[in-house]
């Protein structure tokens, strides 16, 4: 009883653990937001600061571009007219807008000449300070065409429920791959058919091949009948079996089939198996005949 229930219970583990890794599997292949998210931060900041930049020199009027993204986690701000760019003044501007939008501190910005497409000025922001290189501080770059393009240096981390999915389709993984191979092994060992054709039954091991029951260093012989019979019971243990489906097995290319005869070969049967108190050929009257199999 025990036995089926924990089988049932491995059986439920096993399919659940399927499900929810079939489940987490699709909500990792669910494109990730935080991308889409980072993507529009960008282009509000470099917004914000192309019209500080505009507002810097004095101009009120002419339009900031729209912001291309070049490539994951590149942008490119452009302007309708030329400007001159404070180098200081860019640092600042730059680090107060993405500070606003929570955008990372780990950033490459390159200013470069729109005729030419030649860096004009360039520095690396991280969030410390002393690993940072912001070069020809108080140089003013001349009115000309600029675009000005920021490469994000650190990624986008990975969000907090795409660690819970993954930690659930490893977890789900191995459990399948613990549970799986112990239900082939039981498997094989509720059946104990070994290569020589031996199926174990209680203390005995049963030869079908070879007409015998041995038992330690006891071997008992069989008839043909006896081991067809015993090999029906055999595969199914501790169930009912009818008497027309015995003799119709065993019997069926024989003719003519005598009722005493089956009760006769279960009589020799039931004898050989009394060495083992642990099985039991036991007559359920009217109905049939059950092996019953007690487990150790």
């Amino acid at each position: 009883m025990l036995f089926a229930i924990l089988m049932k219970l491995r059986k439920i583990l096993i399919i659940g653990s399927f499900c929810v890794a079939v489940l987490a599997a699709i909500m990792l292949l669910i494109p990730n937001k935080g991308n889409e998210n980072h993507t529009d931060l960008a282009k509000i900041s470099l917004r914000d600061v192309g019209n500080q930049l505009l507002l810097s020199n004095q101009d009120s009027t002419s339009l900031i571009l729209p912001i291309q993204k070049i490539e994951e986690f590149k942008y490119q701000l452009s302007f309708e007219r030329a400007l001159s760019i404070h180098p200081d003044s860019l640092v600042v501007i730059v680090a107060e807008s993405f500070k606003k939008t929570n955008l990372p501190t780990q950033y490459q910005i390159e200013v470069k000449q729109c005729e030419d497409y030649e860096v004009a000025y360039s520095y690396l922001k991280f969030p410390n300070e002393e690993k940072s290189i912001v070069p020809c501080s108080g140089r003013i770059l001349p009115q000309k065409c600029y675009t000005i393009e920021v490469l994000f240096l650190e990624k986008i981390a990975t969000s907090s429920y795409q660690v819970v999915w993954i930690l659930l389709l490893i977890f789900s993984l191995v459990v399948i791959v613990i549970l799986l191979p112990k239900k082939r092994i039981e498997k094989q060992t509720e059946t104990k058919l070994t290569d020589k054709n031996c199926i174990s039954l209680g203390k005995f091991q049963f030869y079908p091949n070879e007409n015998k029951l041995v038992i330690e260093t006891n071997e008992i012989s069989l008839s043909k009948k006896e081991v067809e019979l015993l090999t029906i019971f055999v595969a199914n243990p501790n169930k009912i079996i009818k008497r027309e489906e015995l003799s119709k097995q065993v019997w069926e290319d024989q003719g003519v089939f005598v009722g005493r005869s089956l009760d006769t070969y279960i009589s020799k049967l039931r004898k050989k198996l009394s060495d083992d108190e642990t099985i039991k050929l036991t007559n359920i009257h009217g109905i049939g005949y059950t092996l019953e199999v007690k487990e150790n």
